[in-house]
């Protein structure tokens, strides 16, 4: 099973690293003295969780290689062992908050690939892991290759010599529960963020939301070019904290149901201090919208489907994210019928002047995405939207 990064879920790893054990050949952690080292440090963070009160994962085994192409059965591969296994809940991880995964030396160079191996759902721990969706019953998940090979991640991280790289690695489980077929049941297709974390003080983005939209349902997002870089639900008071988040520029997306979305363009990210883009006293408050449901069906069953939104004169972004059945390929999503609202970003701003972007009211495109190939579709959501079917080759 292949995980997709962007620039993207071990939170798992916080004890284990400490228990690091030596694979075979030339990428031994052991090695000697004579061996130029570095450190890695990893830490684990969450985005929305799309319905879920708990995502449990139970990590038996994480293993490192230098070669991307490098197979399950290869010399080289270095062990993290957690003995025994760890059960964590990475939705405890979210607005900001790291869990410290820990530090491990290993030779200098260049990793590009890690395999996360789950222990197995057995008759002596049938929930190791596991769902609980809101308002539902626990349920096992099931994760077909994960604890044979492992999850393959595709990495690239440099360890210099004598100094420690620090990552964090952000599990998205809005986008990697994936229901299977109508009986309640669930797959893991893992979507993982890896940023590099630069600065404790900086690479972030903080501010509130209304008091009336602080849900966990509610998603804040950091996009670039329409793909959300970092997300988090807010707090119960509304404030949101994204971290850690890439140098650059982005737009700042809220998503809340039964509301139309707010975007606030051009919010800096720097490593040296955190960007605020409000305060409690002007908290970003959506106006209110009725949904509409719209619905259809992709095949392959194992291409996603989202929703974006073009402003006029852009920017684009990704207003919803919907789950496609492993089974029979269906996908709905709640889309607001209204026009979205758009402010620039202003350093220590008195007053937040979100104006409407009126041609932008209702319309979407929907895209679907199997195997690197997209295909569009544009629907108005003021009135009822007939079914939307994507077939890839």
């Amino acid at each position: 099973m292949n995980i997709r990064f962007t620039t993207p879920l071990v939170a798992a790893l916080a004890a284990a690293l400490s228990l690091f054990g030596c694979g075979g050949g030339d990428g031994g952690i052991g090695g000697t003295g004579a061996t130029p080292m570095g450190s890695l440090q990893v830490s684990a963070t969450d985005a929305p969780s799309c319905g879920y009160d708990a995502v449990n994962l139970t990590i038996a085994k994480v293993r490192v290689h230098q070669s991307a192409s490098a197979l399950d059965t290869d010399d080289g591969w270095s062990e993290i062992v957690l003995a025994p296994a760890k059960r964590i809940d990475l939705l405890a991880l979210n607005n900001g908050l790291l869990e410290d995964l820990g530090e491990t030396p290993l030779p200098a160079g260049k990793y590009t690939q890690l395999r996360l191996v789950l222990a197995a759902n057995d008759a002596g721990h049938p929930l190791a892991n596991s769902v609980l969706p809101s308002g539902g019953s626990e349920t096992a998940l099931t994760t077909p290759s994960a604890q044979q090979s492992g999850l393959k991640l595709n990495a690239d991280i440099d360890v210099p010599v004598g100094k420690v790289v620090r990552f964090a690695l952000d599990f998205d489980a809005c986008k990697s529960i994936v229901p299977r077929g109508n009986g309640g049941q669930y797959n893991l297709k893992p979507v993982i963020t890896v940023i590099p974390v630069l600065s404790d003080a900086g690479l972030r983005i903080q501010g509130y939301v209304d008091a009336s939209i602080a849900l966990g349902s509610t998603a804040i997002s950091a996009q670039l070019n329409g793909v959300a870089v970092k997300s988090t639900p807010p707090d119960a008071t509304g404030k949101f904290v994204l971290y850690p988040v890439p140098a650059g520029t982005y737009d700042l997306v809220v998503s809340a149901s039964g509301h139309v979305a707010a975007v606030m363009t051009g919010v800096p990210v720097i490593a040296a201090a955190p960007t605020q883009v409000n305060t409690a006293a002007i908290p970003i408050t959506p106006p209110t919208a009725a949904m509409r449901s719209v619905t259809g069906s992709v095949m392959p069953p194992s291409a996603t489907v989202r929703a974006l939104q073009t402003l006029t004169g852009g920017p684009s972004f990704e207003a919803a994210w919907g789950p496609v059945n492993a089974t029979s390929g269906d996908f709905s999503l709640a889309l607001p019928i209204g026009a979205p609202v758009q402010a620039g970003y202003v350093a220590n701003p008195i007053a937040l002047l979100f104006v409407a972007d009126l041609l932008a009211s209702s319309k979407f495109s929907l895209a679907a995405t199997s195997n690197g190939t997209v295909q569009t579709q544009t629907i108005d959501v003021s009135g009822a939207v007939a079914p939307v079917t994507f077939t890839f080759p």
